[in-house]
């Protein structure tokens, strides 16, 4: 042990961390080194002096949520989790960028312990935490703040507020008041192409200010750790508003590179890592070195959150609460026999699905008490409505119905934010051609695991007369690709009922694409095993079947009504539904031959692109186009989707 004052230790423990986000990106050849050198006297302040955590147990429910919105600087929160004893090791940060390695790219939830959002498409971890922010307000107005009172902070850069959905998210978030939300801006006035003034001018000060938020505006004070932590103090004491701590850093401290575009990468390398060693005070010749005093300094700082996680527990135990209903928040699940409130529908009745899916949420808000969300100003005609629990703000923060706004991308976000948070499990909604705006959002969910919902309405050309610009063709498809997002296409009101069965036991994200227009309600569709396994058999000749007809979505009737031409013409016709395509991929080959016989010609029918339909079909009845204005009748007729155009597609599949 040395003989170092404090704020000596504390100046050599800021230097290991800009020595770590040098040697990160060398020993890859590949990184980001300037910003996070830039951001280590911050991230030392938030993680021994402000936040509260406990590195022993990172999912603790009550710590407080840090997010580096700007995720391309990772090895700034890497070191810190080596640092604070969340389990990432020397060898760990050495492998930085490598295959395989806890220290990717950019960060990862639940890759990493310590890891809360996955970062790196700008702007998404601002709204996450905005998400966050939300959770935390409402489980503390729900189940009091002996459980949930703790602070979310984000950390983002000029491309973080450059990026539309920082506009979406900010404003929301001031509308709602969420004075547990800071967020750090690190104003460094560098991008990759070069000064930020190239192309940004806005004033950002000025522009949250107007969105309702508080804003701390620290000028020159990126090195100065009691100025950082006094600042951000006082943003923790204004509890009805979000708050903006704008710091002006410069990238590359202390480096020969300070203040280039350059060192925004990997610009630092043996010479100049070199040279900036010397002006730390770090040894010349030892890479990923931590001195024993500042190694004993972050592991008591990851430590001393213990005693305030026992306490919680404590409280925990003899909470008067309903444990269960706390406990089926915290797993996004429902109550003992929740299955029982999901209603049915009986076969003949003519029922939209987006109808169908607000009759399902309705009738789960009692026994499923994380759900939480709505629409994008589209609340009742996506069916996103939460009655009698409350509208979300800062008068009512027990609040389940959110209102988003005309705010799709930050909403898939912020839903993101909520499910990771944990104690929610987020419902969004929009129309399925306004998908295209919230991607970025839930491709970001299905490679994070996030619980979120995502109900998608008037999903096909029978939106009608709103024309091609409101009529989604290649939307689903285009869905169908995301890797771990599960799609549902259900055809009737017992199909959707049953994807909400699946939704709720299930993991990872949902998409249901839903009616705008009724559809009838069919014999067979309310087995939800079978709608489980993506596709089933729903319709048999009493022969082996001569051809198979595969529909989703509004198009199965489409396809029995075609099946009772067929067989009126002495043609054995089975009928398949097909609610999820990617659940029935997953299914054995075993079972894709029981419902779809190898030896037998297979025609799909959905409106919309015909791509991807090749895998279970021989020939495709769909619409390879964009659509028209006319009632949705009409469209659908004129463009192909009638029982006769698919008749016609099996006769000459069958003549061929």
């Amino acid at each position: 042990m040395t003989n170092m004052t404090d704020a000596e230790l504390e100046q050599q423990a800021v230097a290991v961390i800009k020595g770590l986000a040098m040697d990160g990106p060398h020993a890859a050849r590949s990184g980001h080194q300037g910003t996070a050198m830039a951001l280590a006297p911050l991230a030392h302040v938030l993680w021994t002096r402000i936040m509260t955590y406990d590195a022993s147990e990172p999912l603790w429910a009550d710590r407080d949520r840090f997010i580096l919105s700007a995720g391309h600087a990772s090895m700034l929160l890497y070191s810190m989790l080596h640092l604070t004893g969340h389990g990432l090791s020397l060898d760990d940060l050495r492998n930085f960028r490598q295959w395989g390695s806890a220290t990717p790219g950019h960060p990862e939830v639940g890759h990493t312990a310590g890891v809360e959002v996955t970062t790196g498409p700008l702007g998404q971890g601002l709204a996450n935490a905005v998400g966050m922010a939300i959770a935390e307000r409402n489980l503390r107005a729900r189940f009091g703040s002996d459980l949930c009172s703790h602070h979310t902070f984000v950390v983002c850069g000029d491309g973080d507020l450059a990026e539309g959905i920082s506009h979406e998210a900010a404003s929301l978030a001031g509308h709602l008041g969420l004075g547990r939300l800071i967020a750090i801006y690190d104003d460094n006035h560098i991008t990759i192409d070069g000064p930020t003034e190239l192309a940004l001018s806005d004033d950002a000060p000025a522009r949250f200010g107007a969105y309702g938020w508080h804003v701390i505006d620290l000028g020159e004070a990126a090195e100065d750790l009691d100025a950082i932590e006094s600042a951000i103090r006082h943003a923790m004491d204004d509890s009805d508003r979000p708050s903006l701590v704008v710091i002006r850093s410069h990238i590359g401290t202390p480096s020969p590179d300070v203040d280039t575009s350059s060192v925004h990468g990997y610009s630092l390398k043996d010479e100049g890592i070199a040279e900036t060693r010397e002006r730390l005070g770090l040894p010349a010749d030892e890479s990923f070195w931590v001195s024993p005093d500042v190694g004993n300094l972050y592991a008591l700082a990851g430590l001393r959150g213990a005693v305030a996680r026992s306490a919680w527990t404590a409280r925990l135990e003899s909470a008067d609460i309903d444990l269960n209903e706390w406990n089926a928040c915290q797993t996004a699940s429902g109550l003992e026999g929740w299955e029982a409130s999901l209603p049915t529908w009986e076969a003949g009745a003519a029922v939209a699905t987006r109808k169908a899916g607000n009759a399902c949420l309705e009738a789960l808000l009692s026994v499923v008490p994380g759900l939480i969300g709505g629409g994008a100003d589209l609340t009742g005609n996506t069916g996103t409505t939460i009655s009698g629990h409350g509208v979300q703000g800062a008068d009512c923060p027990e609040g389940r119905q959110i209102f988003f706004g005309v705010r799709e991308h930050a909403m898939g976000a912020i839903c993101n934010g909520l499910a990771l948070h944990g104690g929610a499990l987020p419902v969004c909604g929009t129309f399925l051609v306004f998908s295209d705006y919230m991607r970025g959002a839930v491709r970001l969910a299905a490679l994070s695991g996030a619980r979120t919902v995502f109900i998608w309405t008037h999903d096909s050309v029978g939106v009608g007369e709103d024309g091609p610009t409101h009529q989604p063709v290649e939307h689903a498809a285009s869905l169908r690709t995301i890797p771990d997002l599960t799609v549902f296409r259900p055809a009737d009101a017992n199909e959707t009922a049953s994807a909400w069965r699946y939704t709720v036991n299930g993991n990872g994200p949902v998409a249901m694409l839903l009616t705008r227009q009724d559809v009838p309600v069919l014999v067979g569709t309310d087995d939800p095993e079978s709608v489980a396994r993506g596709g089933y058999v729903l319709a048999d000749p009493d022969t082996p079947p001569d051809v198979v007809i595969i529909g989703t979505g509004s198009e199965v009737s489409v396809a029995l009504d075609a099946a009772a031409t067929l067989t009126a013409g002495g043609l054995a016709v089975r009928v398949v539904s097909m609610p999820s395509v990617d659940l029935f991929a997953a299914q054995a080959g075993s079972y894709h031959d029981e419902v779809l016989p190898p030896s037998v010609p297979v025609v799909s029918v959905e409106a919309g692109v015909t791509f991807g339909w090749s895998r279970w079909a021989d020939r495709s009845v769909g619409i390879d186009r964009f659509g028209a204005s006319a009632p949705g009748d009409e469209v659908m007729a004129r463009l192909g989707i009638t029982p006769e155009a698919v008749a016609e597609a099996a006769r000459g599949l069958l003549s061929a």
